[in-house]
């Protein structure tokens, strides 16, 4: 069976795309990073893991910048992996940016992020596997021409990456639709005939898979499916002067593109860090115990609240945004998934931080009264 390759990013963006995919982000140093590659290539790969390994963790003399925070060897061992017959999964914390890091490798090995399955409650096999154009299903029967192929059924045939993420919040006999996949390499069509019915993966073809720890105990996958996975730990940012780094380059990136021409200030970034990390492990950086919140206060959350903070200070006041701003903004994030949480968010500001001293903190104290039901 033949398919046609899916449609083309290579030609840039429209104005109007608010986030490319890595490939066209980074197309400039991907090329560079082809054209330096002379190391030795895996089968079907656009890059040696040597130069893979460069478009994540950065290339000072080719130009390529730093695209993931974290072990360097975890980089490796995600790509040797993928160079197995066996998948990648990617295990962590909700925003420790699993999701961004396949992206980020698929289009290194693949040169095309964009062969991706969104997990969840709904998902059905046609959506991982393929479906059928119905009109020339009835007028044709099955036929190559009236297959729709989903990214499996695409990434098989064209030896590309396939992403699938929040596989646990897949039902379980949904999860097991890879088994055949990944062990044998083929994907069967029993409705075509012949040869037609039996898709055999191309060199380069690989799944890429990520799962919350949040979700484990909601769909676990089964022993057959995990035996055909490498499991790889994507943890949380450990460096305060690291993770703030990370918030200031992401939110300056975000806001430039939403208008708005102040950077972040830095004193509220380190203020939004230091209470993000705290209330993330429940102590404070004096070593008082506190209560931790039930939400997600992870780095790539610290990074939404920045921007937000950023988008309220500069159209509602012109500001660069304060840390008034940050306790509004703050409300959002803390009362997602336990209203318990927003009290929580208030003993933190009332009882935690009147020993930090600083005109930043003393503000965020005193704008603790902006939290709802204050």
């Amino acid at each position: 069976m033949s398919l046609s390759p899916a449609s083309s990013v290579s030609g840039g963006p429209a104005p109007h795309v608010q986030r490319p995919p890595a490939e066209v982000r980074y197309a400039d140093e991907l090329a560079r990073l082809r054209a330096a590659d002379d190391a030795p290539t895996p089968p079907g790969w656009a890059l040696s893991l040597r130069a893979a390994r460069a478009f994540v963790v950065g290339d000072d003399k080719l130009g390529v910048t730093r695209k993931f925070v974290g072990d360097p060897s975890l980089i490796d061992r995600a790509l040797v992996s993928l160079a197995t017959s066996r998948g990648l999964l990617l295990v962590g914390e909700p925003g420790t940016a699993k999701s961004l890091l396949s992206e980020l490798l698929a289009a290194a090995v693949s040169g095309d992020s964009t062969l991706t399955i969104q997990g969840g409650a709904a998902t059905t096999e046609d959506q991982i596997k393929y479906s059928w154009n119905y009109a020339l299903l009835v007028s044709e029967g099955p036929t190559e021409r009236s297959l729709v192929p989903a990214p499996l059924l695409h990434g098989m045939a064209q030896g590309k990456v396939v992403r699938f993420e929040e596989i646990t919040r897949c039902p379980l006999e949904v999860q097991d639709c890879l088994l055949s996949p990944l062990s044998d390499r083929v994907l069967a069509v029993p409705e075509l005939p012949g040869d037609g019915g039996m898709v055999f993966a191309r060199e380069g073809f690989n799944i890429i898979a990520t799962a919350n720890t949040r979700d484990r105990g909601v769909n676990d996958m089964s022993s057959a499916l995990k035996r055909r996975f490498n499991f790889e730990t994507v943890f949380p940012i450990g460096d305060f002067d690291t993770e703030l780094a990370l918030v200031e380059a992401e939110a300056s990136a975000l806001l430039r593109r939403s208008g708005v021409t102040a950077p972040p200030r830095r004193d509220v970034l380190e203020v939004l860090v230091t209470a993000f990390r705290e209330l993330r492990t429940g102590r404070t950086g004096r070593g008082d115990e506190m209560e931790r919140l039930s939400a997600v206060m992870s780095t790539a959350e610290a990074v939404s609240v920045a921007h937000a903070v950023g988008l309220r200070g500069w159209f509602l006041n012109g500001t660069a945004g304060t840390t008034a701003d940050l306790v509004s903004c703050l409300a959002g994030t803390a009362a997602k998934d336990n209203p318990e949480d927003l009290a929580k968010l208030r003993r933190y500001l009332e009882q935690h931080t009147s020993w930090r001293s600083g005109p930043q903190w003393r503000e965020l104290r005193e704008a603790r009264r902006e939290l709802p039901g204050g």
